[in-house]
């Protein structure tokens, strides 16, 4: 129909002007740029499984920094608890879960439990698993109460009194917390008045070293230094001796040097032995006699001996 400005091709009345398309021809025959990958298209299915593999694998990370945060102050599985019940590790709370087999293990633990009076808490599977965070538990628990350090200054103050029988024991670069239990171990059969530990670098009073330490760490107190290094210059200070276990010490640890008065011995790593600033602050290196086909000693057996021979030549 005439003068119809609806129809292709019409012009407006009046004004002699084609309809145009108000630049969207321009505008469609633009670029884009590259086009996304497909895990970048938030419709794709690619996208979906990328995302949902990233929260598995957050939920993995998280899943092992919660059981290796746990696990530090706790005793899981019927072996394990049955063991640290009688070395006499400290209990917060004891747990067994609900419908859990009963077989000799966890008979000789619940017996055990009454007769020392340690309350065992009955919770849900999915509940142990949970406080435990999803370690292999068999049904039983221990929680171990927050380790009490002592301080450095008070341990020293205690061995310098003693006079003569004054030993304490430091520890440079031991990270193994059985190593640790091990030698507090030591330090109490051979009557240390405490063992030395450093804050950074080191092992602390896990329930692992709870364990080998077979309950000494109940009867000799563990000390944590901010720096050891400074903790050793105080001891030095107020009158003691300090000697390092070192290979190639030159004093034989038989011939230890102030063995008459108060004395600090400092152990370091199996694999890096003393810090050269641990080795600058001792004053003797000693050493202990090993067959040259064996390079090293165990850190806590060469406390161990060390530790006797003080005893032998302080008694002779």
């Amino acid at each position: 129909m005439a003068g119809n400005s609806t129809r292709r091709g019409a012009t407006t009345k009046g004004k002699n002007k084609t309809a145009g398309s108000g630049g969207r021809v321009r505008r469609g025959l633009e670029g884009r740029g590259p086009t996304p990958k497909a895990e970048d298209r938030t419709y794709h299915k690619a996208h979906k499984s990328k995302k949902e593999a990233e929260r598995r694998g957050q939920g993995q990370q998280k899943k092992k920094s919660t059981a290796a945060a746990v696990g530090a102050d706790w005793v899981v599985g019927r072996n394990p608890v049955h063991e640290a019940l009688l070395a006499g590790l400290p209990v917060k709370k004891a747990y067994i879960a609900e419908g859990a087999e009963r077989d000799d293990r966890l008979r000789d633990i619940l017996k055990f439990a009454a007769d020392n009076a340690v309350p065992m808490l009955q919770v849900t599977r999915a509940e142990l698993d949970r406080v435990t965070g999803d370690l292999v538990h068999q049904g039983v628990a221990l929680q171990l109460p927050p380790f009490e350090y002592a301080d450095p200054e008070d341990v020293f103050a205690d061995a310098f009194e003693a006079g003569g029988t004054g030993l304490v024991v430091a520890l440079d670069g031991v990270t193994d917390p059985r190593n640790l239990g091990a030698i507090v171990r030591s330090a109490a059969a051979f009557g240390a008045h405490g063992v030395v530990i450093p804050a950074r670098r080191s092992a602390s009073m896990t329930a692992a070293a709870w364990k080998t330490s077979a309950g000494a760490a109940a009867r000799i107190p563990v000390a944590m230094a901010t720096n050891l290094n400074r903790a050793i210059a105080q001891a030095k200070k107020m009158g003691f001796t300090v000697v390092g276990l070192a290979g190639e010490g030159e004093v034989v640890v038989s011939g230890v040097p102030g063995s008459d008065g108060p004395l600090l011995v400092v152990v370091g790593s199996e694999g890096e032995g003393l810090a050269r600033l641990t080795r600058d602050n001792c004053d003797a290196l000693l050493s202990i006699p090993i067959a040259s086909r064996v390079e090293s000693l165990n850190a806590s057996v060469a406390a161990s001996i060390a530790l006797y021979e003080i005893t032998q030549l302080r008694q002779r």
